[in-house]
């Protein structure tokens, strides 16, 4: 199937202001681009673009005085297909994970597994180690945190979030990493577009999303607290260790959100 998606971001800003972006689709579903991809600015502004330590397509720039919007469209092919849901995949003993995955087992500004590691171990030692554990914490987090949008807090951390039990998509996700990396199952954060495909319409207005993944029997599998039902049409934009390294915008200096608008839909059949 073909999806269509984008965004119109805008930013105020008192001064010229540097700024880091996260706001390009990850390399690995550049593949499946049917058109480009590109940031454009309303203003004269010089965009140049590297890939962060986590492998994500970054951009940099220096914001003039004033509102600067950033925008961005296009088209993608995508399977069609649900998240997987790998009953049998198994957990690696930590001696046998690769050197690059041992970063998404620690603690991290916002998945404070220190606070949440002795609840952590109560609840789901009695677990069957792999994807039935992931499972538990899944369904534990889903049924722990209620959804809403009025209660969004950009401070709010894992153990926040499990003590407030309120919160949006990436509170789902913190605390769901933050609980398998306390049972040594590596775990990454993902933010991108996820829209309502082959689901009923949501009401509210279209946001990116927040999700993870887990490693295990030697891969990364999507996952999802917040919905905890195999979803389609997710477009990957990044990963890292939590919503600080995937951050859509870095400010370096005041800069104000003046315009958010986000598009995720199907492209259907014109027959």
């Amino acid at each position: 199937m073909k999806i269509r998606a984008g965004f119109h971001i805008g930013y105020e800003c008192e001064y010229e202001t540097p700024m880091l972006l996260v706001l390009n689709i990850h390399p690995s579903r550049r593949v499946d681009l049917l058109t480009e991809q590109v940031l454009s600015f309303d203003q004269p502004i010089e965009a140049w673009g590297y890939t962060d330590s986590f492998g994500n397509a970054c951009s940099r720039i220096v914001a003039p005085p004033g509102l600067t919007t950033i925008s961005s469209g296009f088209e993608v092919y995508d399977g069609g297909l649900p998240d997987p849901v790998p009953g049998d995949a198994v957990q690696h003993d930590i001696n046998h994970l690769p050197d690059d995955v041992l970063v998404y087992l620690l603690g991290s500004r916002y998945c404070d597994t220190d606070r949440l590691a002795d609840f952590a171990w109560k609840t789901f030692f009695a677990t069957q180690p792999g994807w039935p554990r992931v499972q538990a914490i899944l369904d534990f987090t889903h049924n722990h945190i209620a959804f809403d949008y009025s209660k969004a807090d950009p401070l709010r951390t894992a153990f926040g979030g499990f003590m407030e039990r309120t919160g949006v998509c990436r509170d789902f996700a913190h605390l769901a990493i933050t609980l398998c990396r306390c049972m040594n199952v590596p775990a990454r954060y993902c933010t991108g577009y996820l829209g309502d495909i082959g689901v009923p319409k949501s009401p509210s207005p279209m946001d990116f999303s927040a999700w993870f993944e887990v490693y295990l029997s030697g891969r990364w599998y999507t996952v999802d607290a917040r919905h905890n039902t195999p979803r389609i049409g997710r477009i990957l934009m990044a990963t890292g260790r939590d919503a600080t390294d995937v951050a859509m915008s870095t400010a370096f200096g005041p800069a104000i959100l003046k315009r958010f608008q986000v598009v995720t839909e199907e492209i259907l059949d014109a027959a």
